[in-house]
């Protein structure tokens, strides 16, 4: 948590940095705003500062109808964090509680559910309860705007358990009903897209992470065309496809077509983290520039660190794009995806994309003869889809990076840079140098080259925590552009 002074200075400058990160509660109004609020500064006597908004409806405030803290960017601190805390709360962002209560969550992360609750309340001023119930309002907030689903409906997809606790929740978070916040004129159906605009912290690189993604897109699951990106994703209820393109001002447009539509908060959980939406772009400079690089930083502004949708098939096409082109990991893996993906159901094709990964326990049962790769890598391949399906290796929302990468590294022919790709990706963690990456040893032999800087890139790395994920992808970043430039 910032300071008292830290806190107030973004709120009277109005810094859009902060949105999300922290949310101000004024007691004269009984109001909680974003920092970058256009109403009139609050005076200093008369505001509190929460971690959460969860921490702020729980103390008696109502979200502001205004600026919508609600839809505000989430914060960075639970992607850079692998504490226990952290944990829980991308668990509880990506369903976990409301798929099977505080109980399974607790269980998942190790914990008796009294202890998970008083850490969770101790660090952020609400229960995993109240941080469940502020994701089904937001939910439920997107369906009501973009949908002419039944309120009744609405309350159930987004994971209330009755209609008395859907009303009750919204009065007391806006002080008005549901159906208060439909606005005239909403007759989408819900067999439709749901058209939803996710909010970024600028700058943003999208056309450099839609060309990351174009070169490794996978046919079937994933297509870059037009200036978006489509790609199907297995969710808890059912599959969905997803596209997504740069929007107007610090949005990007996204399209979402579900089976059921219970998954709508994962949904936007895992498309936020694919395309690292929560990132501090602000931060990750100044902690670069801090380190000596700030030419790197200025030739690539807004760079983020993409994850993953499926934590299971980013490992997976990892091993099995190992030491070929990314082309040839292309070939194979459309392979893979037409033997045993499975298909969509029709009214979820788009643009291309008409099957799913297979799971860890469909590829585990491909026979070695259909593989036409080396021993090494169908062994590979085998131990670890065995190890993701019967669970000994644990890539979820809420998994422990340490042990993955433990349990990883103990799996044949899994070495540092496969780890480390996983866990940039996968895991989301934003702290990896892929030092052994062949394309990053070119560009710090290109950048020894053509700048003032010739040193030790380990101990320079070290001052670019914790941000040595977006380090590694500006210098791939660095060395495409110097291949393209090259004849």
């Amino acid at each position: 948590m910032f300071t008292f002074d830290q806190c107030y200075q973004a709120v009277t400058s109005r810094d859009r940095r902060f949105d999300g990160m922290f949310f101000t509660a004024v007691r004269t109004t009984g109001i909680f705003c974003r920092p970058s609020c256009p109403a009139k500064t609050p005076k200093r006597e008369n505001v509190d500062f929460f971690v959460t908004a969860a921490a702020a409806a729980d103390a008696g405030f109502r979200a502001c109808r205004r600026c919508r803290p609600d839809a505000s960017p989430n914060s960075p601190e639970w992607d850079t964090r692998g504490d226990i805390v952290a944990r829980a709360v991308r668990l509880i962002r990506d369903g976990a509680v409301d798929r099977g209560g505080v109980e399974t969550l607790a269980a998942e992360l190790g914990y008796s559910t009294r202890q998970l609750g008083r850490l969770i309340h101790a660090e952020l001023g609400a229960g995993p309860l109240a941080l469940a119930r502020t994701e089904r309002v937001r939910t439920a907030r997107t369906l009501i705007e973009v949908t002419s689903m039944p309120m009744s409906d609405i309350a159930f997809a987004a994971g209330f358990s009755s209609i008395r606790q859907f009303n009750d929740t919204f009065r007391e978070m806006y002080s008005i009903s549901p159906r208060q916040l439909r606005s005239p004129g909403t007759d989408q159906p819900v067999a439709d897209e749901l058209n939803l605009r996710l909010a970024y912290r600028p700058p943003f690189d999208f056309p450099h992470l839609l060309e990351y993604f174009a070169v490794r897109a996978v046919p079937g699951i994933e297509t870059v065309a037009d200036g978006a990106y489509t790609r199907s994703l297995r969710l808890p209820h059912g599959p969905a496809v997803i596209t997504v393109r740069q929007g107007a001002g610090d949005f990007v447009d996204c399209r979402l077509r579900l089976a059921d539509t219970r998954d709508l908060g994962s949904a936007v959980a895992r498309t936020r983290r694919t395309f690292d939406l929560d990132a501090d772009p602000a931060a990750v400079a100044e902690t670069l520039r801090s380190a000596g690089l700030a030419r790197l930083v200025d030739d690539w502004p807004g760079i983020r660190s993409p994850g993953h949708s499926d934590p299971v098939e980013l490992a997976l096409r990892t091993v099995l794009g190992q030491q070929i082109s990314l082309a040839a990991a292309s070939t194979h893996l459309g392979r893979l995806v037409a033997g045993a993906g499975e298909p969509l159901p029709p009214e979820l094709v788009v643009n291309g994309v008409d099957r799913l990964f297979p799971t860890a326990e469909a590829i585990a049962a491909v026979p070695a003869s259909d593989w036409a790769l080396p021993e090494s890598r169908i062994r590979t391949i085998a131990a670890l889809s065995s190890a993701l399906a019967d669970g000994s290796v644990d890539l979820g929302a809420g998994a422990d990076r340490n042990e993955a990468s433990r349990n990883l590294l103990a799996l044949p022919g899994i070495g540092p840079w496969s780890n480390g790709y996983i866990r940039m990706r996968a895991l989301g963690d934003p702290d990896v140098f892929v030092d052994s990456d062949l394309g990053v040893k070119k560009a710090i032999a290109e950048l020894n080259e053509t700048s003032d800087f010739i040193g030790d890139w380990k101990e320079l790395s070290k001052n670019c925590s914790p941000w040595r994920s977006y380090l590694t992808h500006q210098l791939w970043a660095h060395h495409s552009r110097r291949v393209e430039r090259t004849p």
